[in-house]
């Protein structure tokens, strides 16, 4: 069954679905709409959850062994699959049809992962969760979409604001919405629950200055360490959430990887470019990058972002700010021991 993200959360108070995949390139709506899965089925007696990431050595045929392993107490399960680069391959693919055959009654599947083309909404696998689960694409807000989004936030926060006010506060975020989500935040722990004026928005809410996630990736992109230090401050100041740090990293770690094969095999590279949604405005940053970053340099990245993803989640020790660090100073010559 295909949601629109809005229509969840009713879904979820009706009953819960064997299997849950969320994609899409917006990463604050897919981390709330699996928080949201994993909430109802803690009420629903799930108690158990085992997480599993394709960027960490990770192999399909463990979901089928974790699937299929009783706990001694009987315990109900989430299987929380992380796949985001959204690349499934063969061996996914497989185990995925074959897993949505006859699902556990005692377990759901939640999956995670960035944004499928039309073709791959049309795979086997695809269409074998969409019949047992439940499907969310996730897009990037836009226009009236985004308004709405914005009003809805605000609301939960009991504020409210005018029509002016709504385009106010989405010009400055520039349709970020873990920008917009912080700046929320910050009106409803200045102000409180009340009908905020455009001064106030204008006031209190950040404009393009800010250190958000993108602008660090851009910086990394530049190999600018002075930037990279600064930015990554401010992003820790603002308590940006390290997972969300790691995502962009990643994600543009995955994108260079990628975008690097593909022209060693001989690729046309505007053809390369565009598959990968690498825009003009971001051409030549990546083409810098590509020229000084070989792929042992990257596969170094990712694999040192899976120790910073567990350090996040509390599975391993360390600092895991002090690891994003050196995960950022890794895109460019500085000597840095981790």
């Amino acid at each position: 069954m295909r949601l629109k993200p809005e229509e969840l959360v009713k879904s979820l108070q009706k009953n819960l679905g064997a299997v849950y995949l969320f994609h899409g390139d917006e990463p604050l709506q897919i981390v709330e709409l699996a928080d949201a899965v994993r909430q109802a089925a803690k009420k629903a007696g799930f108690s158990q959850r085992e997480i599993f990431s394709t960027d960490t050595g990770f192999e399909w045929s463990e979901i089928t062994t974790a699937a299929c392993s009783m706990s001694i107490f009987g315990d109900k399960k989430v299987l929380d699959v992380r796949v985001p680069s959204a690349n499934f391959g063969l061996e996914g693919s497989k185990t995925l049809a074959s897993y949505c055959e006859k699902p556990p009654a005692d377990t759901i599947l939640l999956i995670t992962c960035g944004k499928l083309n039309a073709a791959g909404m049309k795979t086997r696998w695809f269409e074998a969760i969409d019949k047992v689960g439940v499907t969310v694409q996730v897009r990037p807000l836009e226009g009236d979409d985004l308004l709405l989004w914005l009003q809805t936030r605000l609301q939960r926060r009991g504020l409210s604001t005018d029509r002016d006010g709504l385009l106010l506060l989405g010009e400055r975020v520039e349709g970020n919405l873990l920008a917009a989500a912080q700046e929320i935040e910050k009106l409803y722990v200045i102000y409180g629950a009340t009908m905020l004026t455009q001064a106030q928005i204008f006031d209190v809410v950040a404009d393009n200055s800010r250190y958000d996630v993108f602008k660090l990736v851009d910086v990394l992109l530049s190999a600018n360490t002075n930037r990279i230090f600064k930015i990554l401050a401010g992003l820790k100041a603002e308590g940006i959430a390290p997972p969300v740090v790691l995502w962009g990293i990643m994600r543009e770690a995955r994108t260079l990887c990628k975008v690097k094969l593909e022209l060693q095999q001989g690729k046309n590279k505007e053809s390369v470019f565009r598959n990968n949604q690498i825009w003009d405005k971001r051409v030549s940053l990546i083409e810098k990058a590509l020229r000084y970053l070989p792929q042992p340099r990257l596969l170094e990245i990712l694999t040192l972002s899976a120790k910073a993803d567990r350090q996040a989640k509390g599975q391993e020790s360390g600092d895991v700010w002090e690891t994003i660090l050196a995960i950022c100073l890794l895109f460019t010559n500085y000597n840095f021991k981790y």
